[in-house]
């Protein structure tokens, strides 16, 4: 492999910001939500404060289903770094061994040479893997849409082309040679979009509507390129399947909240029939062939904050909408072609967005659903599995700092084939929230990082429920408060405080449920616990939940943190007990898959070990547990996404969003050309990577 490159000069910042992301990507991404106040003011106890009482992590290991013990992170070979520490850890991982058992995937360690962290302006992968992109923003969509012209842009073609910036990928099989993807279109970035873009309050009518259209996602038809693990973009024919979902696209509102007087407009008094989706994070699929789409930041892109209700003002601060009269700084402006955005004109808009969306990828001209009974906060997203007894159940997190992590668990039960049935699943049931207990002593939880005398930061946890279709469980507060202020009711309840909970997702093979926690820079040592170990937390954990026996349905958990992230050679670092000299480095863990053989894949979002963004990958068991791999490197100022494993394991799609997006970066001076190279200007695309071979990737 090369030597790692020389980091590239880049513009001065214009205003400091914390972690790795660039002032645009602060600003674009989440309205600089970490320049302002914690919004979550709870008095809440962080689980460091709570001593583990009866259950201990092993012993509900034991009494249940066994679920492996995973992590997710980065490696690089060449970086030398601190062993395990800690006088319980060399006990710890042994016990864990003889507890979990060595069956199914994962044994053999995964069989790349690791890629070295660089800051080139590619896609950088190991020896004997290729990469191309499949779809890019502009690509045409639908049929007769025009190519992409970066110079000449208009609402209309942008509603028929791929939205701008990508992040959430699944994959849709129709037999071996075809499949559909969708892919989530998280947030625009006007200012590398648009030449000669200042803000909101100059841009024109028609940048403001492209932007609207450059939102929501996309379903393209894709096919494989031979026999190989490369697939491309179906460019010709019908293509009956491709759609274009925007901030403009009618949906509907089911579950118990739809209705109610508090997602009641002037435009929609009847409550039932919101437009448009925003700000799509993470998400996930269904068992019967759908794709659960999360809201995150949608609070930056309102105005006149100050002009709702006054008994309103405190739901719309917990929710990080600003409670000032105007304009927040860095505002898109919508307002000023769809007066919805106005909160002064209409209060109750805010609050139509921030839900689980459902789209049907198969049918370009059903209606998307916002599923109000999965709750209402800045969703990363929503993964899917099934009970024990048949019930689907979702996992959600809260992406903002100390919030938490939730889990929907529906009344009915699965009925493979019963389509009409099987959609009402996601309408009635209970939604919960964590809480988690560490069982070490507070003394040994000092924020130095260094592990409990037991060898490991773990314990038991509970799920609260907040509230049972139309019966609330939180007091003062109605079954459509619970649903549409979910964090409100949270609080309430004392749910706990978590760093930035992202993506959670279920092991197919082990059953463990893994918790990406990004970062929380706000976390001061007096609120250190044993799921969150390290104040001014800038490099982020995974966390690992095993359901007593083994069932998605119960209400009790095991947990514990198979990796902390940062730098191997720092102590306050964990690899799951794995030699630390032997693994990469990893920063800001953002979404996690799986293969299908059980191993861990991350993607990471805001490295702050001044290299790019990337990939990484790990056995979850066996010899090799904790052996993290960084399988590739995003291009400069870009974020790494997705990623979506194909079920033959052949290829591994990336999506990879907001290339180029460096502090003072513009049309006139781009710090990127990718993917296209050249002069061109920088366009978030969509990847797959493949061995040459054929082999699987990763093995």
């Amino acid at each position: 492999m090369a030597n790692l490159s020389p980091r590239r000069p880049l513009p001065l910042l214009t205003t400091p910001h914390k972690g790795g992301r660039s002032a645009l990507t602060c600003q674009f991404r989440c309205g600089n939500q970490c320049a302002h106040d914690v919004q979550n003011t709870s008095e809440n106890v962080y689980f460091g404060d709570v001593v583990a009482e009866a259950v201990s992590r092993r012993g509900l290991l034991r009494a249940g289903a066994l679920g492996a013990l995973a992590i997710g992170a980065g490696v690089s070979a060449a970086a030398p770094a601190f062993a395990a520490s800690g006088p319980g850890a060399e006990a710890a991982a042994q016990a864990d061994a003889e507890t979990l058992g060595f069956g199914h995937g994962g044994r053999g360690g995964l069989g790349f040479t690791a890629v070295r962290p660089n800051t080139d302006d590619k896609v950088t992968v190991p020896e004997g893997y290729e990469t191309a992109p499949v779809v890019r923003w502009g690509d045409p969509v639908l049929p007769g849409a025009p190519a992409f012209d970066f110079e000449n842009q208009t609402a209309a073609a942008q509603a028929a082309q791929f939205g701008y910036n990508n992040d959430f990928v699944a994959f849709f099989p129709l037999g071996a040679q075809r499949g559909l993807l969708w892919v989530n279109h998280e947030y625009t970035d006007e200012n590398l979009m648009f030449r000669g873009y200042t803000n909101g309050d100059a841009a024109t009518e028609e940048q403001i509507r492209i932007a609207l259209a450059a939102h929501g996602g996309s379903v393209v038809e894709v096919e494989r390129v031979g026999r190989t693990g490369q697939w491309k973009l179906v460019t010709r024919g019908r293509r009956r399947y491709n759609r274009r979902v925007t901030a403009q696209t009618p949906m509907r509102f089911t579950g118990p909240a739809a209705g109610g007087d508090l997602l009641k407009t002037s435009a929609d008094p009847a409550g039932t029939t919101p437009v448009g989706t925003l700000n799509n994070c993470a998400g996930g699929t269904t068992p019967w062939g759908t794709v659960l789409s999360g809201e995150e930041n949608f609070n930056q892109y309102f105005v006149n904050g100050n002009g709702v209700p006054e008994a309103q003002k405190p739901f719309l601060s917990r929710y990080g909408v600003s409670p000032t009269t105007g304009v927040p700084s860095g505002n898109r402006r919508f307002d000023r072609v769809e007066e919805r955005f106005d909160l002064a004109r209409h209060p109750n808009e805010v609050n139509r967005f921030g839900w689980i969306v459902e789209i049907d990828p198969f049918d370009p001209d059903s209606t998307p659903v916002k599923r109000t009974a999965l709750g209402r906060l800045a969703h990363e997203g929503a993964t899917t599995t099934l009970a024990r007894d048949g019930r689907v159940v979702a996992y959600m997190g809260d992406d903002s700092r100390f919030e938490y992590v939730y889990k929907f668990v529906s009344k009915k039960r699965y009925i493979p084939g019963f389509d009409r049935h099987n959609r009402t699943l996601l309408d009635e049931g209970t939604l919960y929230v964590a809480k988690f207990t560490g069982d070490s002593p507070a003394a040994e939880i000092d924020g130095s990082g260094r592990l409990p005398a037991d060898g490991r930061f773990d314990g038991s946890g509970q799920w609260i429920p907040l509230v049972t279709g139309d019966v609330s469980h939180v007091p003062g507060m109605t079954a459509q408060e619970v649903l549409v202020y979910t964090r409100v009711a949270a609080d309430k309840v004392g749910a706990t405080k978590m760093d930035r909970p992202e993506d959670v997702e279920r092991n197919p093979v082990t059953g463990g449920v893994y918790v990406a926690l990004t970062n929380n820079t706000n976390r001061t040592p007096a609120q250190v616990d044993e799921a969150n170990p390290r104040p001014s937390n800038k490099h982020g954990h995974i966390l690992e939940i095993t359901e007593l026996r083994d069932d998605a349905g119960a209400t009790t958990f095991a947990w514990s943190l198979p990796l902390v992230c940062g730098d191997p050679n720092d102590p306050s670092t964990y690899f799951g007990g794995f030699d630390k000299t032997k693994v990469s480095p990893i920063s800001c863990p953002d979404n996690v898959a799986f293969d299908a053989e059980g191993n861990l894949w991350i993607s990471t979002d805001g490295n702050q070990l001044g290299a790019n963004d990337g990939l990484f990958a790990m056995p979850v068991r066996g010899p090799e547990r904790g052996h993290l791999k960084q399988f590739l490197s995003v291009p400069v100022g870009a974020e790494t996404c997705g990623p979506f494993v194909s079920p033959d394991q052949r290829s591994v799609f990336t999506a990879i969003q907001h290339p180029g997006e460096t502090n003072g970066a513009t049309p006139e001076a781009p710090t990127s050309h990718w993917p296209d190279g050249g002069a061109s200007q920088p366009r978030p695309a969509v990847v797959v990577t493949w061995h040459r071979q054929g082999r699987k990737v990763g093995s």
